[in-house]
């Protein structure tokens, strides 16, 4: 599992680079995601653009990190290839994340 990070415009932008975020590497997903949020970003957008299949290991890690960064800060998602948007909108996870059709859609709107 690889994830890159970088600060920019007020957020920290943690990029997925795997295709799948699924049951093989969703515990190594959580461990890189709790080390990438040590920093005290108010703000975070996970960058899931290279991201084309999702599962509910998948799913519960994210939820896993974003319960991790504490309800002080916020876990935003850009970049959701049409498939795994649907598993966040089917599963409801779309009321709880702000999802973001790309990076810079995220990046331009406010924070709330």
């Amino acid at each position: 599992m690889a994830l890159t990070s970088t600060t920019t415009e007020g957020a920290q932008i943690i990029t997925v680079h795997s295709e799948r975020i699924d049951a093989a590497i969703a515990i190594q997903f959580k461990e890189d995601m709790r080390r990438e949020t040590e920093s005290d970003a108010a703000r975070i957008v996970l960058d899931l653009a290279g991201v084309e299949f999702i599962d509910s290991s998948g799913l519960g890690a994210i939820v896993a990190s974003m319960k991790q960064i504490g309800s002080e800060r916020r876990l935003d998602l850009a970049g959701l290839q049409p498939v795994v948007e649907k598993v966040f909108r089917l599963t409801r996870m779309d009321t709880v994340f702000r999802l973001f059709d790309s990076l810079d859609d995220a990046l331009s709107a406010q924070a709330e």
